[in-house]
């Protein structure tokens, strides 16, 4: 879960247009008019899922082993 977030928050400012034609009193002049969370979602989850199917590969077949560092 954490590396999700961690992928979500690299990802975040992305694609991201901050120019506003329109300007609403009160409105943050710099937050996006489309952020594309959805379309970001899915790129997190998909680099999010690559990313654990490594560390879980090399953990479970010895190349990544802490306790070998350890002694």
């Amino acid at each position: 879960m954490i590396l999700w977030w961690i992928v979500f928050f690299s990802i975040l400012p992305i694609d991201v247009n901050r120019k506003k034609n329109i300007k609403i009193d009160g409105e943050d002049p710099g937050s996006p008019e489309n952020p594309k969370i959805l379309k970001k979602f899915i790129y997190t989850t998909g680099i999010s899922l690559v990313i654990f199917l490594t560390i879980y590969y090399l953990v479970q077949y010895n190349y990544l082993n802490l306790r070998n560092f350890l002694m």
